[in-house]
């Protein structure tokens, strides 16, 4: 069997190794445009805020450790120019020496990534205004506050990218403006704790714009609609990625409700030999069972490998998401899974919503207080969502919900998890019992009311 495989970053070499494993009889090809391969995105403000100090860190992988290892020849500089589902061919163009070839599959597998999402705003095209999605955008930033020595840094975008980036950005002593359109940041989060996010980077000095519209970059500053200039030597557009699906739309594969590849619980497209995985597919959310976009570099591997294992005859399906996404800004940590309050209103569940303040262990010990929010469906009894916000122990937490939300377990069941505890690790009452305490308690009581 032969299987082609178009991306050389997580999701494709996850497909292509998982492949390999299961049949070793199999010749596989993986074509990547790029010259960096192997790598998640989500490390890289931590590179240009030198916390990581070599750039291959991030990639520490080759052509010729898959060779090698895998028997897998990995083209790096070789761009896929179309798919013809009916021959079961691609064609394919070497970079380097300009030469255009065809190739033939008889599987083939689409990880094909995202983009950045570059709005309409005058004067993008500058050479200090940069996006950041690869090795490469990385590697072109950390050149150009090297080299150039800017002093502020405009960010329009608040997303998780936007508040690594401000950390960094005060290691190599540049002062952040962060510009976003919505009414708070972060809008992924609900607005009260989005407050705290808020708070927390004012109190590391990064100037903070919402309800603020990007119309124009100059030398040195961002022009917003209602004419105020703000400072940018340096501007990140950080607004935002799209699937890179041109490719599968071109060869006529389904596109889904959300705009990425339409994908089956096998990872199959609409050509029952044509697979996708990573931040070009449409996934499923786990909560309300219906199509999502969620890019994630943790959600990629799983789809490639996932993937890899089908294609030779392997009995992975893939489960869904819940949209788990946590960040560090300076020394605070914020965490989110399922959905915020508002999208559980708009999906017109029956909610409870609890609000806790307690510390990640004893006090005496260090503990600082976290902010947990969850909110439950009071008919089923379950969680849909949860966020997190504290300066020691939301990873654990959150992943503790992650799994009782991803096994089914109503509120009440938190309570009788049997969880690690020391005065160094936890209180008596994790967080998460008080959260399962709190939302049993008040559905309870509004069962009884009959609300």
């Amino acid at each position: 069997m032969r299987i082609l495989v178009i991306g050389a970053v997580a999701a494709g070499t996850s497909a292509a190794t998982k492949a390999s494993r299961n049949d070793k009889t199999a010749e596989i090809v993986i074509y990547e445009k790029g010259t960096h391969i192997s790598y998640i995105a989500c490390d890289t403000p931590y590179y240009i805020g030198g916390v990581i100090e070599n750039i291959e860190a991030l990639a520490p992988r080759d052509p010729a450790f898959f060779k090698k290892t895998y028997g897998i020849d990995v083209k790096i500089r070789h761009e896929v120019l179309s798919i013809d589902p009916a021959a079961k061919t691609i064609t394919v163009k070497d970079l380097e020496k300009g030469e255009i070839f065809v190739d033939n599959y008889d599987k083939l597998v689409i990880a094909t990534g995202a983009r950045s999402v570059v709005p309409p705003i005058r004067g993008v095209e500058q050479e200090h205004v940069f996006s950041l999605r690869t090795i490469q955008d990385a590697l072109e930033i950390e050149a150009f506050i090297s080299n150039k020595k800017p002093e502020t840094a405009a960010i329009i975008g608040s997303g998780s990218i936007g508040m690594e980036l401000c950390e960094n950005f005060a290691l190599r002593g540049l002062e952040s403006h962060m510009i976003e359109m919505a009414p708070y940041i972060h809008p992924a989060l609900d607005p009260e704790m989005a407050a705290y996010v808020e708070e927390h980077l004012k109190e590391h000095d990064v100037r903070l714009y919402s309800n603020t519209r990007a119309v124009a970059i100059a030398e040195d500053h961002v022009l917003t609609a209602n004419g105020e200039k703000i400072p940018g030597d340096l501007v990140i557009v950080a607004t935002g990625i799209r699937p890179e699906v041109t490719l599968a739309r071109e060869a006529g594969i389904k596109l889904g409700d959300t705009g990425a590849i339409a994908v089956n619980e096998y990872l199959q497209t609409s050509d029952p030999d044509i697979y996708a995985c990573g931040d070009c597919i449409e996934t499923f959310n786990l909560v309300t069972q219906k199509p999502a976009y969620f890019p994630l570099g943790s959600t990629a591997n799983k789809t490639g490998r996932i993937a890899g294992d089908v294609i030779t005859g392997g009995d992975l399906s893939f489960r869904g998401v819940l949209g788990t996404g946590i960040f560090k800004v300076f020394d605070l940590h914020v965490a989110k899974t399922g959905l915020t309050e508002q999208q559980a209103l708009e999906a017109g569940y029956n909610i409870e919503v609890a609000h806790i303040k307690r510390p990640h262990k004893l006090a005496e010990t260090g503990g600082r207080d976290m902010i947990l929010k969850a909110v439950a469906d009071r008919d089923s009894e379950k969680i849909l969502g949860a966020q997190i916000i504290g300066q020691g122990g939301v990873d654990k937490r959150i992943d503790v919900l992650v799994t009782a939300m991803t096994l089914g377990a109503k509120v009440g069941d938190l309570f009788h998890l049997d969880l690690a505890y020391s005065p160094l690790h936890s209180t008596v009452r994790d967080p998460v019992m008080y959260v399962g305490m709190v939302l049993d308690g008040a559905i309870k009581k509004a069962k009884i009311s009959g609300q």
